[in-house]
């Protein structure tokens, strides 16, 4: 993000935070993000950025809709935080016209009115996480690390499992990558009324 935020292109650059903004903070696959168009976002014409320094009263965002994903469920999700900026910031470049929510840009840095491909998603994760000295990165790892940060940061696994969009918690629970420090924080959660016969 800090890659795309000092970004001398705006307009690439504010595509980039957004759909990886929102494929991070919402999980969303690949496949869903391209399908994704301006219709299915409620919230853009409410952000006002006058509102936002520093997050006083309310979370600035909104839901997003997506459509037919894996095992063609819809499903609800929230875009917020700095995700809801990054996109609000591509909504004002993009504009409000009818169609997919992510547009290519050509090189000349002109938006295009058409779909983006999976293929093309792919491209730009590698080329910002290149320019970031990140290796080895897939849009799934974004996927991968909503799942486990969020329920590190103590969101529960049902929650969780609806925001990913599995069907099953199984599939939710096969994502977490914490460590034992998670179990150690979840133990030290209990407290057993005991102080011990040697405190006395």
């Amino acid at each position: 993000m800090a890659v795309c935020e000092a970004d001398a292109d705006p307009v690439g650059a504010s595509r980039d935070a957004a759909l990886l903004g929102v494929m991070y903070s919402c999980g969303l696959r690949r496949s869903e993000t391209v399908a994704l168009d301006v219709g299915d976002y409620s919230g853009s014409d409410e952000i006002r950025r006058e509102s936002v320094p520093g997050l006083p009263d309310e979370n600035p965002g909104g839901e997003l809709r997506v459509r037919q994903s894996k095992g063609r469920r819809d499903r609800t999700v929230w875009v917020s935080n700095g995700a809801a900026l990054a996109l609000l910031d591509w909504l004002s470049l993009r504009g409000t016209k009818p169609g997919p929510l992510f547009l290519p840009i050509s090189r000349t840095g002109q938006i295009v009115h058409r779909r983006l491909t999976d293929q093309a998603v792919l491209y730009l994760l590698r080329r910002r996480a290149d320019e970031a000295g990140i290796r080895n990165v897939t849009p799934h790892d974004l996927r991968r690390s909503m799942i486990s940060d969020m329920l590190d940061a103590g969101i529960d696994l049902a929650t969780v499992q609806r925001v990913a969009g599995h069907a099953s918690p199984q599939t939710t629970a096969r994502y977490d990558r914490r460590d034992d420090r998670a179990k150690r924080r979840a133990s030290e959660a209990l407290n057993l009324p005991y102080s011990g016969r040697t405190s006395r």
